[in-house]
Formats: C-alpha cells, structure tokens, sequence
C-alpha cells in the first residue's frame, strides 16, 4: 500500500473527502518527523512507538576491497510494534 491508497483507504473508512484525509495524514507524518528529529518518542498506544536509535562510530570492512573503512557515528529512526498491532497481524 503506497501513500495514495491509505490516504483512499482512510477517507472511506472516516467518511472524508480525499483532500481532507490526505492533509491529516501529511500532518501526521510531519509531525512524527518533526518529534524526531528533537529526539522525542513518539507512542501510539495499541499501534507502536517511533524514537530514534544512536549508532555509535565503528570500523567496517568493504567487501570489495577487503580495506578497512570507519563508518561514522549516525542516529536512525526506529519503530516497534505494540501489542495490539503485533496480534492482529499474527491472525
């Protein structure tokens, strides 16, 4: 599902227009985005929760020239499943 079918998905569900559900879930994500990128979490109870991980600096390998390479410190975001996601897909 790419972002046009949630955002039809949803409209139908909530009984919106396109336009409508397309600027709530754009705010959304920018949202989530924007708590980010401020180092909050984000938590949805019974969805998941957003937050980002710090990758500390390491020495890595490249494969194709067998040279060592350092790899520098990064932060990623993650998401973990809660328990009410994690259910109604294991059905």
């Amino acid at each position: 599902m790419n972002k046009t079918e949630l955002i039809a998905a949803a409209a139908e569900k909530a009984g919106l227009s396109k336009k409508d559900t397309e600027a709530v879930i754009t705010a959304t994500l920018a949202s989530i985005t924007e708590a980010l990128q401020n180092d909050d979490k984000v938590q949805l109870v019974g969805f998941g929760s957003f937050e980002v991980k710090k990758r500390a600096a390491r020495t890595g390998l490249n494969p194709r020239t067998k040279e060592t390479i350092e790899i520098p410190a990064s932060a990623v975001p993650t998401f973990k499943a809660g328990k009410a996601l994690k259910d109604a897909v294991a059905k």
